[in-house]
């Protein structure tokens, strides 16, 4: 009987952490697929230039190894392919593949993720969306990529493109009420009132002039 049927709450498990700047990050994906070239474009998103190892590359990863958007070697995986790497995805179709470089990134501490096996992974790639400096992911603990890729669906549409520029907006806003508003109390008011005040849709109308405007007689209001 499942914890749930027996009325008890599931067991959660796991850490959500955002990985930071993986411009330096050796990256290394085992396979070279659809399945491959979707994590390695996720990768990519995230500011990492991966490697790629697979016999064969599938026409997105043959173009992006063309663009000098990543690097490839075309053959199968070997042992010591993962010396010096801090993250790898399995995507190989090859069962024994991907249980030997689960087995060497337990060996060299590597995060690994091994796709569709959840029990050989130790961080998963949740469905994300990105609009500029917000991200905003769904995992559901690899029980069920489909719906988090439909949940993701959803927020697609709850937080559109306008939310790019409005974080811009507040990430330059930002030092500025840090400089001039010290208490905590009127600083965590400033920004309810920002937040309040309808600059998003006037992001959304195309008025940024007009947003900026309204931030600093925000802004102003609290000197």
């Amino acid at each position: 009987m499942s914890s749930f049927a027996a009325g008890r709450p599931p067991q959660v498990s796991g850490y959500p952490i955002t990985l930071v700047d993986l411009t330096n990050t050796p990256c290394l994906v085992i396979g070279g697929g659809e399945v491959a070239a979707r994590k390695v474009a996720d990768l990519c998103a995230a500011g990492a230039r991966p490697l790629v190892i697979s016999p064969t590359l599938c026409a997105a990863l043959r173009y992006q190894v063309e663009a000098g958007e990543i690097d490839a070697i075309q053959r199968g995986y070997q042992p010591g392919d993962l010396d010096g790497v801090r993250l790898v995805i399995a995507a190989s179709d090859d069962p024994a593949t991907n249980e030997a470089v689960w087995r060497e990134a337990q060996e060299a501490g590597c995060l690994a993720n091994i796709v569709d096996d959840p029990a050989r992974c130790n961080f998963y790639v949740p469905a994300t969306v990105r609009r500029g400096a917000l991200t905003v992911s769904v995992s559901t603990s690899g029980h069920s990529p489909l719906l988090a890729r439909r949940i993701r669906q959803v927020l697609e549409q709850q937080f559109d493109e306008a939310y790019g520029p409005y974080l811009e907006l507040l990430g330059e806003l930002r030092p500025r009420v840090q400089e001039q508003i010290v208490e905590p109390a009127r600083r965590k008011a400033l920004w309810e009132a920002v937040l309040d005040s309808g600059i998003l849709e006037l992001i959304r109308a195309g008025q940024m002039e007009a947003a900026w405007r309204r931030a600093d007689d925000i802004v102003a209001t609290f000197r």
